[in-house]
Formats: C-alpha cells, sequence, structure tokens
C-alpha cells in the first residue's frame, strides 16, 4: 500500500533517522505590489524563490480604492468628480504596478506561474486576506521614507500577526540576490518559533547552512523550563536538515543587538524567528525583540505568530 510520501534515511548520531522525502513545500507564494522603489527587490527574490521552489507566484496589488466608493458618489454629487478622479488615479496606478511586475518577471528569466489580483479596500487588509491562501507573504520592510501612508507602513507587522501565515520581511535597502543561503533560526522554544521554524522548512532544505541561535540575557537564570536547542536539532535532522547549535549570552534588554550581530557574523542571508505581539485597547503591541528587528534588520526575516 502506497504511503504517499517516499522515505529515505540518514545516519547522525549513531541512528539511522527515516525522513520524508517531501512534506511542506510552497506551492504558493503571495508578494505584495506597489509603486515604491523597494517593490523591484521583493519583486525579484520572491519571483527567484517561486522557480526554486516550483511556486505559483501570487501578487497583490491593492489599488486602495474604498470599497463604498460607488456609494459616497451616490451621496454628495458635488464632489462625485473628485472621488471618481481620485478612484480612477488609484485604479490605473495598480494597473501599472501590475504592469511593471509582469515585465520584471519576464526580464528575469524563466517565470514562474503567476497570477495578479488587483484588490479594492483597504490595502493592508487586502495583503491579508488574500495572502492566506498561500505558503508565504512577502512584504518589505517598513519605510518612513517611501511616499506611502502610515497604514501602508503598518504592513509587516498586521500581516505577521493576522494573517495566519508566515511572513517574509525584505529590508528597505540592499538586493538580496544570493540570500537564503545561510540561514539564523533565533530559538526561544515558544509557540511563535516553532510555528516560524515549521513555515521556513522548505526554505531551510535549501540552504547551504542552518544555524540555530539560543539566546540567554545576562543574568538570567536557566531552568528546567529553559529551552534546549538540542531539541530542534533533532527535530531539524527529521526533516534532513543538518543544523549547527549555539547558545550565547546578551546583554540585558540587548536580544535583539546581539541577534542581528550574530546574523552578521554569520553572513545569514535569512533570520527566522517567532513574532510576538498582541492588541491592546485597539493598539498593536510588538514584543520588544520582534520590534527591534522589523524596525532595524538588513537581513531579511522570516515571522510567524
Amino acid at each position: 500500500m502506497s504511503t504517499g510520501f517516499t522515505l529515505h534515511t540518514e545516519h547522525g548520531a549513531g541512528l539511522d533517522i527515516v525522513v520524508p522525502k517531501e512534506t511542506m513545500t510552497l506551492s504558493t507564494i503571495a508578494v505584495h505590489l506597489d509603486h515604491t522603489e523597494r517593490c523591484e527587490a521583493r519583486t525579484l527574490l520572491a519571483a527567484r524563490l517561486a522557480r526554486q521552489h516550483d511556486s505559483h507566484l501570487l501578487g497583490i496589488a491593492p489599488t486602495g480604492v474604498p470599497f463604498d466608493a460607488a456609494a459616497a458618489l451616490a451621496r454628495a454629487a458635488e464632489i462625485a468628480p473628485l472621488v471618481a478622479a481620485a478612484s480612477l488615479h488609484q485604479r490605473r496606478r495598480a494597473e501599472a504596478v501590475a504592469h511593471v511586475f509582469r515585465c520584471r518577471l519576464r526580464d528575469a528569466g524563466g517565470s514562474p506561474s503567476c497570477e495578479i489580483r488587483l484588490v479594492d479596500g483597504d490595502p493592508v487588509d487586502a495583503v491579508i486576506a488574500h495572502g492566506r491562501a498561500s505558503d508565504l507573504i512577502v512584504v518589505g520592510q517598513a519605510d518612513h521614507r517611501a511616499a506611502v501612508d502610515a497604514r501602508a507602513r503598518q504592513l509587516p507587522e498586521e500581516a505577521m500577526l493576522h494573517a495566519g501565515r508566515p511572513v517574509l520581511i525584505v529590508p528597505r535597502r540592499g538586493r538580496f540576490d544570493g540570500a537564503m543561503e545561510r540561514v539564523l533560526v533565533a530559538w526561544d522554544g515558544g509557540r511563535e518559533a516553532a510555528l516560524s521554524v515549521y513555515g521556513a522548512l522548505p526554505l531551510m532544505r535549501k540552504a547551504s547552512h542552518v544555524t540555530v541561535v539560543s539566546l540567554l540575557e545576562d543574568g538570567g537564570a536557566e531552568s528546567a523550563g529553559t529551552p534546549c536547542p538540542g531539541d530542534l536539532d533533532g527535530w531539524l535532522l527529521r526533516h534532513g536538515i543538518r543544523a549547527d547549535v549555539e547558545c550565547c549570552a546578551a546583554a540585558r534588554g540587548g536580544l535583539g543587538d546581539a541577534l542581528l550581530a550574530r546574523a552578521l557574523a554569520l553572513e545569514a542571508g535569512l533570520i527566522v524567528m517567532g513574532g510576538y505581539g498582541h492588541a491592546r485597547a485597539q493598539e498593536r503591541v510588538l514584543g520588544g525583540v520582534t520590534r527591534d528587528v522589523l524596525a532595524r534588520t538588513t537581513t531579511p526575516v522570516l515571522m510567524a505568530h
């Protein structure tokens, strides 16, 4: 009887380890499209990942046109021409963004299977809603120099907190043509970290080197509940991924600094970490390390919540 997957064995630590040939895959990668300069970098990275993983690439191009634009026109005839002109401008801009996306895929060669969706309504809500039907959502790091509104700058954290999918945040500076070869996994034993590592399995299988880093603040006492990165190492090995394990000390309140410094020292092309945060009285409250990394990273980061 067929089991639905092929098994092979690996030898590690004196044990024969049975590993599924195929487990989680990136069947669909969603990427946020907009008119900003950094759209090119995340588009090319998403396209390269789609080619590597034989993924369907979904380009999400929010128009920003409110769902109730037509109703507004009917209610206020005196401002109807202004509303109509603004809506037309937003739609045409989204269509131009979609056209540029197609051209970039064509010029990059080996264009993956793809589609583009122009979506009305709130841009952040559009990316979250359509990104849920994917295995990975690619967005850009918040950039206060970009010509976008404050709501659009919240996209990375909002997608991470609410999409229910792993989110790949592409930094606002740099190109990442050779990214993902070396992966740093920030492991704290938490639920969010576990979800992030699971979502990153396909990327780690393609990597040449994976390092699991467990950080402990200076003065923090280890206990029976302290996460053991060796447990994760064994689990990764059973998924066909060999990883080095490091336990490092960090200055109190400096976990974000220590993580980014270790990524730089390892020449990591990807950081995998849990994304922490919650809503309080209509306000987003991010965990300190999550907030620091989202704001300051120069390395692509995969987060899940």
